[in-house]
C-alpha cells in the first residue's frame, strides 16, 4: 500500500478519507507513533499507555480502531476515551500521566476528511520538527521497527464530568449574569460539552446543530468561513442575544458574535483574553503570533503584562509559553491557550472568560470591543495563490527589500511596522499560499497599504 507523504502536515495528519488515510495507513500510524514514543520518551522496555479519542466523523469509529491495533501490536497499553473534543484528549493525557494521546479528527475540514492529532506526556504535541517526520518517515519508508513488547493492553476511559469541572474552575460561575446565549455546535463535539458546562450558568441559551452528526447536516463545522455563521448570526440578531459562540468540529476553537451579528476578529478576542488572565494575575507574560493587531500588545501593556511575539502555529505558541511560564496565549485563528491547563489550547475556557468579563464590567460584548474597532483596523487574513512554492521566497525578498526603512522581522515570514501600519507575509506551510495580515491606524491607511502590498506579493 502506497502512503502519500503529504498526509503528514506540520502539526498533525490530515487527508481525504479514504483515497489518501484510510485504515491501513491508521494501522501503520499506530505502530510508528509507539516506536517514537518509546525512541523519544525514554519508556524503553516498559509499556507506553496512551490515552485515544475520537470525533463524530463516520470514518472515525473505523480508524480510531485501526490505529489502536497498531499501537497495541506495537506495545502499548490503550485507554479509549470514545467521542471527545481535542481538548479532552490534552486533559486526560496530562490530568492521568499518560505517555501520550491521540484524537482521530480532522478539526474544521468538510466531512471528506480525516485526520489525527498526537500529543506526548503532559499533552506536548507532536509537530513536524518533532515527532511528525519521524512517525512519517518510518510509515512512508516501511522501515517501523518490529515490536520488542507483548501486545498492549486494552480498556475503556470517561473524563467528560472531570474535564467540566476543569474548565468551569477558570471563572466564578456566581458572578455570570443571565445573558441570553446563542450557542452553535456545528453538529460536533460542543454538543457534547456545551450543554453540562451552560447548565451549570445563569445564561438563557438557544442551542443550534448540538446533536452529533459526521454528515454536517445543516452546515460544516468551521465558524470561521461566513456562511457556515450564517444561522448563528441570524438567530442571534432575531432574539437580541447579548452573544454568540460558534465551535470547530473538535471544540477546541471558539468564535464569537456580538449582539448585532457581527464576526469578532480572533485579534480582538486574544486581546480581551488577555485583559481577563492579567485582571485575575497582573504582571504575567502573554504570548501572541506575529499575525495580530497591535490591540494585543497595547492591552496587555495597559494591564501591566508582558506582551510576547511568537511564530504561529500551536506547537511553536505552546513551547514559547513553557518557556516564558506565560499565562497565556493567542491566536488570530481561534486557538486560545492556558498554562492553567496544561499550556494547551481549549475551546470552552474562552467562552466563559468573555462571559464573565462581561459580567465583571457590566457590559455587553459589543461595548468591550467597541475601543479596539475605534483605534485599530484590520484586513484579517487575505491568501494569493503563488505559481509554485519555489516563488515563495522571491516574493518575500521582494517585500524585505520594498519596505526595509521598517522596523522588520523574520520569525515567521516578513513583518514590517512603520508608525500608522503593519503587516506580516508568510507562507502557507502546505500549499503554495501567502498570506497576508495587515493593520492601519484608519481605514484608509489600511486600504491603502493593503493594496500596495498585495500588488507585490501578485506581481
Amino acid at each position: 500500500m502506497i502512503i502519500l507523504p503529504s498526509i503528514f502536515k506540520a502539526y498533525d495528519v490530515r487527508a481525504l478519507y479514504p483515497s489518501e488515510l484510510n485504515e491501513d495507513a491508521a494501522y501503520l500510524i499506530g505502530r510508528a507513533y509507539v516506536a517514537y514514543l518509546q525512541a523519544s520518551s525514554g519508556t524503553g522496555p516498559t509499556a507506553p499507555r496512551v490515552a485515544v479519542s475520537r470525533d463524530m466523523r463516520l470514518s472515525s469509529p473505523s480508524l480510531a480502531k485501526s490505529f489502536i491495533t497498531g499501537a497495541r501490536e506495537q506495545g502499548a497499553n490503550i485507554v479509549d476515551f470514545g467521542l471527545a473534543g481535542t481538548d479532552m484528549l490534552y486533559f486526560a493525557v496530562a490530568r492521568e500521566d499518560f505517555d501520550g494521546g491521540v484524537q482521530i479528527t480532522a478539526s474544521h475540514n468538510p466531512k471528506q476528511y480525516n485526520g489525527m492529532k498526537m500529543v506526548r506526556r503532559d499533552a506536548v504535541p507532536l509537530s513536524g520538527d518533532a515527532g511528525i517526520g519521524d512517525i512519517r518517515d518510518m510509515v512512508v519508508g516501511g522501515s517501523i521497527p518490529s515490536p520488542t513488547l507483548p501486545q498492549g493492553t486494552y480498556g475503556k476511559g470517561e473524563m467528560l464530568d472531570a474535564y467540566v469541572d476543569c474548565v468551569m474552575g477558570f471563572i466564578d460561575p456566581s458572578v455570570i449574569r443571565p445573558f441570553k446565549v446563542v450557542l452553535d455546535a456545528g453538529s460536533g463535539m460542543a454538543g457534547l460539552v456545551a450543554p453540562p458546562l451552560f447548565d451549570r450558568l445563569a445564561c438563557r441559551t438557544t442551542r443550534l446543530c448540538f446533536d452529533i452528526d459526521g454528515t454536517f447536516p445543516n452546515h460544516e463545522a468551521n465558524p470561521l468561513i461566513e456562511e457556515n455563521r450564517r444561522d448563528i448570526v441570524e438567530r442571534v440578531v432575531a432574539e437580541k442575544a447579548d452573544i454568540g459562540i460558534a465551535w470547530d468540529g473538535d471544540a477546541d476553537r471558539c468564535f464569537f458574535i456580538d449582539g448585532a451579528g457581527e464576526f469578532i476578529a480572533g485579534d480582538f478576542v486574544t486581546a480581551l483574553l488577555a485583559e481577563a488572565a492579567l485582571m485575575k494575575s497582573g504582571g504575567e507574560k502573554i504570548v501572541y503570533d506575529v499575525r495580530a493587531s497591535y490591540a494585543v500588545k497595547d492591552t496587555v501593556a495597559a494591564y501591566g503584562g508582558t506582551a510576547l511575539m511568537n511564530r504561529v502555529g500551536h506547537a511553536f505558541i505552546k513551547r514559547r509559553m513553557r518557556d516564558e511560564d506565560a499565562v497565556f496565549g493567542g491566536e488570530v485563528t481561534g486557538h486560545y491557550y492556558f498554562r492553567d491547563f496544561y499550556y494547551a489550547d481549549n475551546g470552552f475556557i474562552p467562552a466563559l472568560l468573555i462571559l464573565e468579563l462581561m459580567s465583571r464590567k457590566g457590559k455587553t460584548l459589543a461595548e468591550l470591543l467597541a475601543p479596539l474597532r475605534a483605534k485599530y483596523f484590520i484586513s484579517g487574513e487575505i491568501n494569493t495563490t503563488v505559481a509554485s512554492m519555489d516563488l515563495i521566497d522571491g516574493r518575500l525578498q521582494a517585500l524585505a527589500e520594498r519596505y526595509a526603512d521598517g522596523k522588520t522581522y523574520t520569525i515567521d515570514g516578513f513583518s514590517a511596522e512603520f508608525p500608522d501600519w503593519h503587516f506580516n507575509v508568510r507562507a502557507s506551510n502546505t500549499e503554495p499560499l501567502l498570506r497576508l495580515n495587515l493593520e492601519g491606524l484608519t481605514p484608509e491607511i489600511m486600504e491603502a497599504r493593503r493594496d500596495e502590498v498585495l500588488a507585490i506579493i501578485r506581481a
